[in-house]
C-alpha cells in the first residue's frame, strides 16, 4: 500500500524538478519533502531521481513509475469526492425496514412525501412482523415493540399506549367487562402469544392484576388481521390505541375499548440504523422520519372511542 503523502512529494518534485519549490509549493520543510521521498525509494527499493545541475530528474524506474503515481493520485481525488458527493448530495437507493402495523396509517405516505421532494432518491420499503437484522444492515427499521439489538443505533421515537377492545354486538352477547377477574369469562384473539407470559394491568388507583390470557382459538401473525377479527365480533384483543383508533375513524362503531381505567404496558416504536457517519441520504431519511411522527403520538388522545360501560 502506497502511502499518499510520499506520492504527492514525488509528483511535486517532478513537475518542478527542485526541491525547494517544492516544498513551498506543499508548504512543507525542504527536510520533510526529501524524507518522503526517500521512504518512497526505499520502500519500492529503486531510486526514483537524479541530480543533473541544479534539476532533479527522474530515473528510468521514476518515469515509468510517475506515470502510475499521477493514477493514484488522481483515483485517490476522485473518492474523496464521491464520498463528499455522498455526504452531501441526497440521491440514490435506500432501504426501509417497517413494522406492518406502521406502514400503512404512517411510513407510506411518508416516503411518498420523502420522494417528492427528492426527486433522485430511490426507495425499497420491505415489511416485517417480527424484527430481525444482520450487524451488516444498512437499512433503516422502524419497529414497534421491544427489541434486543446490539448492533444497529436504536432510537425511541414514542411509547404507544394500548387497550383492550371488542365489537359492541360481541359485548353485548357475552357482556362488558367491569373488572380484570371478568376477562376470563371471555374468547380472546391472540396475535402470536404476545401475552403469554401474562398481562399486567394497573388501575388509575395504583391497584395491579397479572392477566393470564386464556387459549385462544385464533392466533394471528398480523395486528390488521387482529383488528379484523376483533371487528368481526370473534372476542377481546389488545391493541394499540392509536391503530384503534384510527380504524374506529375509518369504520365508526367497530370497536369499543374496555376497562378504560386500567392501563397496559406500552408499546416502543423505535428508529434503528448503522452506527458511525451517516450518508447524506440517510441522514435526511432520519430527520424526516423524527419531524413528521403522526401528531396522535405527542398527545394523549381527547377521546378514547366509545368505551364500554
Amino acid at each position: 500500500m502506497h502511502d499518499l503523502d510520499e506520492l504527492t512529494a514525488f509528483d511535486a518534485v517532478m513537475q518542478s524538478g527542485n526541491l525547494t519549490r517544492s516544498a513551498t509549493r506543499l508548504g512543507l520543510s525542504k527536510s520533510t519533502l526529501s524524507r518522503r521521498i526517500s521512504q518512497l525509494e526505499a520502500r519500492l527499493g529503486y531510486p526514483l531521481l537524479r541530480r543533473q545541475s541544479n534539476r532533479l530528474l527522474p530515473t528510468e524506474a521514476g518515469a515509468l513509475f510517475h506515470g502510475y503515481c499521477q493514477r493514484i493520485l488522481e483515483l485517490a481525488r476522485q473518492s474523496r469526492a464521491a464520498l463528499e458527493e455522498l455526504h452531501h448530495e441526497i440521491s440514490g437507493e435506500l432501504v426501509i425496514d417497517a413494522h406492518v402495523a406502521l406502514t400503512r396509517p404512517w411510513i407510506s405516505q411518508l416516503l411518498h412525501d420523502f420522494m417528492a421532494r427528492h426527486q433522485r432518491i430511490d426507495m425499497t420499503l420491505k415489511t416485517h412482523e417480527r424484527f430481525h437484522a444482520s450487524a451488516e444492515s444498512t437499512a433503516i427499521h422502524v419497529t414497534l415493540g421491544p427489541v434486543m439489538e446490539e448492533h444497529l443505533r436504536c432510537e425511541q421515537l414514542t411509547l404507544l399506549r394500548c387497550g383492550i377492545y371488542a365489537h359492541p354486538d360481541y359485548l353485548a352477547r357475552y357482556g362488558r367487562p367491569r373488572q380484570p377477574d371478568e376477562l376470563f369469562d371471555h374468547h380472546w384473539i391472540d396475535l402470536l402469544g404476545d401475552a403469554e407470559g401474562g398481562l399486567p394491568l394497573r388501575h388509575s388507583n395504583g391497584a395491579q392484576f397479572l392477566f393470564q390470557p386464556p387459549r385462544s382459538r385464533l392466533r394471528l401473525d398480523q395486528h390488521m388481521l387482529q383488528a379484523d377479527a376483533i371487528a368481526r365480533g370473534q372476542g377481546l384483543g389488545i391493541m394499540p390505541c392509536w391503530l384503534a383508533e384510527r380504524r374506529e375513524r375509518a369504520h365508526p362503531g367497530d370497536l369499543e375499548l374496555c376497562l378504560p381505567e386500567w392501563q397496559l404496558p406500552a408499546l416502543p416504536v423505535f428508529l434503528l440504523y448503522a452506527h458511525g457517519h451517516q450518508a447524506g441520504k440517510v441522514s435526511a431519511l432520519l430527520d424526516f422520519l423524527r419531524r413528521h411522527l403522526p401528531v396522535e403520538w405527542n398527545s394523549e388522545p381527547a377521546s378514547p372511542l366509545s368505551v364500554a360501560s
